[in-house]
């Protein structure tokens, strides 16, 4: 029945994109589809995919962060799909944590809210007090071992056999990130895991006053339960802020993902706005380490040579870069390649004279239609760093529609270049860039405390 559920849920949209390409499935011209066709479509096949349940909402949330796989509005509208299902019943949560613990709920925590604070994919988290200490409980979904494993099985099959009948590049790359998500899906539900890379990365941020990883409580950890210490704030998209404070937090932002990248070589790799929160002081919680991703040294050099080219706007330097990364398609087309460069440079340092123009630029042709068209693959590694520079460009513009995520990450990664270097065991020699914009990143943090002593002095005098 579950089978019968997920075909009638998926097949019609299925059949209906593949009609786009032939009218008759064999054969026929393409059917024309109008942008609000494509909008209502998308809008669909969200809603029925998160009436599937946690596996698909996950699976979505993957497919979300393929622009090469999946064209517009299909990605914008997937990226809204975030843990998108109902909350477990309390009863069955609690059950779950006296199987775990082996004594009853109210046993254990001297205090626990039945009304949980979120409810995601595969977990359910309530806020709870342990010897003292307010904590979050996150509690595996019950069953959903089981569930994941049945869903995975038919979703196999089902693309599977419509890989085979309409085989192309778009569709063997579907199959391959099913495949991977059934590698790492199961690594998600082990919670012991989870806390061993939480602790590494807090481990990563000790001395890092901006950030903030929540301790775990270590004499609580299972694998189906996971307690650590309770934060609270905001969601990072949805702040009410100044401009000068979301641009701080943006920064900070970006610095935390280079420093994982490419410093720690150990990846958040499960980047979304409900990962990230803003704390009342304004710190930066980072919460959720199901997905962790391990980088080699090979890879970070790699990519921090290929992130240099392009603070320099060095167009050859960015598709050699791509060449050592695996992002170029065999027997691709260089040239198409260096056109993609160019574009992909143009829309990072132009400067929009509208907001709907920016808007559009950044949701439609430029990046998201650049990758899809042209011959660009993204290896393992590569999908989760393209999420990352999905979840920047968002937050950026949801606070400023005129954000160029490369023009403000130059500073940060030009600044933080002789670290992550050392880190890789080479040996920096500062460049003169580099020199100035530390210079110039010293003088501006004093003159902004110049500039409040004075504001401080001003007001002073005024009363």
């Amino acid at each position: 029945m579950r089978a019968v559920r997920i075909i009638r849920a998926l097949l019609p949209w299925v059949i209906s994109l593949l009609r786009d390409r032939r009218r008759w499935l064999f054969r026929g011209a393409p059917l024309r589809r109008t942008p609000e066709f494509h909008l209502r479509r998308a809008q669909g096949i969200v809603r029925d995919v998160a009436s599937l349940g946690p596996t698909f909402v996950k699976l979505a949330q993957v497919f979300a962060a393929r622009a090469d796989l999946i064209g517009e509005p299909y990605i914008s509208e997937l990226s809204t799909l975030h843990d998108q299902v109902p909350a477990v019943p309390v009863a069955d949560i609690e059950r779950e944590i006296a199987m775990a613990y082996g004594q009853p709920v109210d046993a254990l925590f001297h205090q626990f809210d039945r009304v949980p604070v979120a409810a995601a994919s595969l977990g359910q988290v309530h806020r709870a007090l342990f010897k003292g200490r307010d904590v979050a409980v996150k509690v595996l979904r019950p069953g959903v071992e089981r569930l994941v494993e049945e869903d995975l099985r038919i979703a196999r099959r089902i693309m599977g056999w419509v890989a085979r009948q309409w085989p192309n590049p778009h569709m063997r790359g579907v199959l391959a990130v099913i495949e991977e998500f059934s590698d790492r899906i199961h690594e998600e539900m082990d919670f012991r895991l989870e806390a061993e890379y939480a602790t590494e990365i807090r481990r990563n941020f000790e001395g890092y006053a901006p950030v903030i990883v929540p301790a775990i409580v270590h004499e609580l950890t299972r694998q189906r339960v996971l307690v650590l210490d309770f934060v609270d704030g905001r969601r990072i998209d949805r702040l009410a802020v100044s401009e000068d404070e979301a641009k701080r937090i943006t920064a900070v932002l970006i610095e935390m993902y280079v420093q994982m990248m490419l410093v720690d070589g150990l990846f958040h790799a499960d980047p979304h706005p409900g990962n990230l929160l803003v704390a009342p002081d304004g710190r930066l919680v980072l919460l959720d380490f199901g997905m962790v991703v391990r980088v080699a040294p090979e890879t970070r050099l790699r990519l921090i040579g290929t992130v240099l080219a392009a603070v320099r706007r060095d167009a050859q330097g960015i598709v050699e870069g791509f060449g050592t990364l695996g992002l170029i398609a065999p027997n691709a087309d260089m040239g198409e390649i260096h056109r993609l460069v160019l574009l992909l440079l143009d829309t990072a340092y132009r400067q929009d004279t509208t907001t709907k123009d920016r808007v559009t630029m950044m949701l439609a042709d430029r990046v998201m239609h650049a990758l899809y068209d042209f011959p660009i693959v993204l290896p393992r590694d590569m999908v989760y760093f393209a999420r990352t520079a999905s979840l920047i460009e968002g937050v950026g513009t949801r606070y400023d529609p005129y954000f160029q995520a490369i023009p403000v990450a130059s500073p940060i990664v030009l600044r933080m270049r002789s670290r992550i270097l050392r880190s890789l065991g080479e040996t920096p020699t500062p460049s003169v860039a580099e020199i100035a914009t530390i210079a110039g990143y010293a003088a501006g943090r004093v003159w902004k405390r110049v500039r409040g002593v004075m504001a401080g002095w001003g007001a002073e005098r005024t009363r």
